[in-house]
Parts: structure tokens; sequence; C-alpha cells
């Protein structure tokens, strides 16, 4: 019998459409390797390869964040009116069954590692049931290698994607993986890790730890790096500015080739901060923190969510300042996004703040709530003023390419600041072609 596991590409010509630097979903090449072996599986990233409808597979599985979920009701629409089975599960369908049910044959809410052979068994036995839940969190231990030979040979920044851990111990209210993967948090065998490095079929040179936090179980990270040090590799990941205060845990992660680090700062804002929930972030401590990541010759790719509730009309000048100051290697500078699942998006309906629930302009790019210091209109304007900025040939060359800017992390983030100066430019001429109410 033939899978075909689908990732619904982004809207036409939108920010993350236009992304050039993309990696492939893990969960894609991780279904692939649960999948028994009696299974004839593809994989379809529609941002990368274009979906042929004729080509009709017994199941379809496919993975969908809020923004992809109308593309994906949109496959599995037509691959049902050819007689596949739709099967569909991550974030959105996880907190919208009810909603994924009129466009699936069935749904998976939360993990499905233990339960995926389960469910391709009751298709083969013509008794799918119409939910599928997991009784428990996956061990890690029972974690086997994704089948990364799947994946198109062209098309990814980064192909390479590893996870060593699961759940995050913090519970931010703008943030779902906590009420997905849970509170507790998971690792993996080293062991398992190290085959799965030898395992790769690119050079191991450059690797993305997708670990929503590397570092939460602190005495795990460092002997993760320990075992990194025997490889010759280039690695990024994500992590809390906190590890910046640990001198001994950053010389062992330049040792062991880190790169780069996503780092959450979210605001310039205590008051901000308070009502994330992310107290354990030290706003004083940021410029300090970035210079100790640079001087180990790690890059910070910092995240600034827009519009939090104490956010004015000032806060886009005050972030460009500060990113250019502290000479910032990348940014992630969404519009704050109620997505399903998450604190956020409760309080905000219980405000009467949500304006819209057309999932596809749930893209961090489009303003879907109504702020409290901020007009929609001010807060759509600064998201894109903000955004090319940064990425304009005078902020990338005064925060990358000065005498005290370079640093080894520079073949990473330098193409991919470079690439974002078009991409920005190409998305916003589009975003007010789709949305004239904005002009």
């Amino acid at each position: 019998m033939k899978l075909l596991i689908v990732v619904p590409r982004w809207p036409k010509n939108s920010f993350w459409d236009l992304f050039g630097f993309k990696f492939p979903l893990l969960s894609t090449t991780l279904l692939a390797a649960l999948t028994p072996p009696e299974w004839e599986v593809t994989i379809i990233d529609e941002s990368i390869t274009p979906i042929d409808f004729d080509n009709i597979p017994d199941v379809v599985a496919i993975t969908a964040m809020t923004p992809l979920a109308p593309r994906g009701y949109e496959i599995a629409d037509e691959f049902r009116k050819r007689g596949s089975i739709v099967i569909m599960g991550g974030m959105h369908p996880s907190w919208m069954p009810g909603e994924t049910l009129s466009h699936a044959d069935a749904v998976v809410i939360g993990e499905a590692d233990y339960i995926w052979p389960s469910i391709l068994k009751d298709v083969k036995n013509k008794r799918l049931k119409r939910v599928y839940k997991q009784d428990e969190f996956t061990n890690l231990i029972h974690i086997p290698i994704p089948k990364r030979e799947l994946l198109p040979k062209k098309g990814y920044f980064f192909e390479n994607t590893i996870q060593t851990t699961r759940g995050c111990p913090y519970n931010c209210e703008f943030c779902s993986v906590t009420a997905i993967y849970g509170g507790k948090y998971r690792t993996r065998p080293l062991t398992d890790i190290e085959k799965e490095i030898s395992s790769l079929r690119r050079a191991t040179r450059f690797i993305f730890f997708v670990d929503d936090n590397i570092v939460a179980n602190l005495k795990y990270a460092k002997s993760l790096f320990e075992m990194l040090c025997n490889y010759k590799l280039r690695w990024v990941s994500q992590g809390p500015i906190t590890i910046a205060k640990d001198l001994k845990l950053l010389d062992l992660m330049a040792k062991s080739g880190c790169h780069g680090m996503f780092i959450g700062f979210e605001t310039l804002s205590e008051e901000n901060l308070k009502l994330m929930g992310k107290r354990f972030n030290r706003i004083p401590e940021y410029v300090e923190g970035i210079k100790r990541f640079h001087d180990h010759g790690i890059g910070v790719h910092g995240s600034f969510v827009l519009g939090y509730d104490y956010d004015d009309e000032s806060i886009f000048e005050k972030i460009l300042e500060f990113a250019n100051r502290t000479k910032l290697d990348g940014a992630h500078l969404p519009v704050l996004t109620p997505f399903p699942g998450t604190r956020i998006r409760k309080r905000l309906l219980k405000e009467k703040r949500i304006i819209t629930n057309d999932w596809s302009k749930y893209d961090m790019a489009t303003v879907v709530y109504k702020p409290k210091r901020l007009s929609v209109e001010a807060l759509q304007e600064g998201f894109w003023w903000l955004n090319q900025k940064f990425y304009s040939p005078y902020s990338i060359f005064k925060r990358m390419f000065t005498p005290s800017a370079i640093r080894r992390s520079l073949i990473i983030f330098g193409p991919m600041n470079l690439g974002h100066i078009r991409t920005v430019k190409k998305a916003k001429r589009y975003f007010y072609k789709r949305y004239d109410h904005f002009n």
C-alpha cells in the first residue's frame, strides 16, 4: 500500500513562502521511519515540490500548523474526492479536531510515535477510528532514525535536523509547545544521537538541533556537547539567554561546533515579560549575554514578539536600535499571533480582541487581534517597517561586516541576512496587494 506524507505550502508570496532558508519538518521523516516496511512511503513538502493529485495513494497523512491548515484542508478534500484515506495531525488539528474532521477521515491529537503503526493497521483492516490520541508522552528511547533519504536532494538550507529532547519546563503565554509536548523535559540516549549523526547522507558540517530548549537539562546538555566535540560539526539550536551566564558551558558549546543560537528575548518591556510568564529573562542582562555569545564565535538570532499589551509605537525603533547596537546576527520579528491552544488566545477571546479566525492570516505577519496601545494599522505597518529596516543593507553591514562584528558564524548568518533583503521587500509588496484595507 502507498502512503503519502504532505506538508502544505504557505500562502503564495507570503513572507514564509518567499523565505529561502527552508528546512524540513522532522516529523515527516520520523513518521516515515515509524511506518511498517510493507508500506511504500513518499514525502512531499509543497514548498519544495508540487503535488500530483493524479498520483493517488491509499493513505495521505497531512501535518499542519495553523496558517497552513486552510491549504491542508484543500489538499485533504482533493485526495478524498479521488478515493484516498486522509489522516491529519500536527499542531492545528490537535487543537481543532472537530474542524479538521470535516476534511479528514481521522485526526491524530498530539504525539503519534506509539500509535502510528496501529493507525495504519486499522486502515488495512477497514476499522479506522475518527480520533486517535496516545495515552502517554513518548519515551524518546523509542525514537528511530528519521528517513531523510525520502527528502528531495535540493531545496533546503538545513537538511540535517535532529531532535535530542522534547518538552519545555516553561509555559510562556504565547507558546503552544508546552501544551502539546508537556512540561516534562524528555531526553534521547546520546548513543542514539551519535548513530543518527553517523547516518546523515550529506556532509555533517551543518546540523540544526530543533529542540525548543537544548539546555533545559544542563547535565544532559553538557554530556551532549562533550560528545559533539568528537565530530567536526557546525550546528545551531535554540535556548534561553541565561545560557550566557555559564562561561564554561559557552566554552564547551563553541568547542563542539556551535555557530548560532535562536534566543527568545521576546520584548524590551519588563511589564510584557511578566505578562508573558517569561520571568527568567532579565532585560538588563541581554547586552552582556549577547557579547558573551559573540566572544565565543556564536551568532545570536534574536526573537521579539511585536504587539504585546505594553508595546506602543516606540517599540519598533527601540528594537532596531538594540539590534544594531548589540550586532544581532539575525532576528525573528513576528506579530503576536494567538494560535489555538495558547493561553494568549484564551485571554484575547475573553477580552473580545480577536478580529478573525481566518487561519491563513495566522502567519505571524498579519495582525489578527486588537492591540492595547497600538492601532491594528500601526502594528501592521510597524512590523513591515522593522523587518525591512533590520534586513536592509545598512543594518546588515553594521551588524555583520564591520571589523568588530565578523565572527565564524558569518558562514551561516551572512547568506541568511543577504537573502532576507529581497524576501522582505517582495513579501511586503504582495501583502499590501492582498490586504488593501491596510493601505
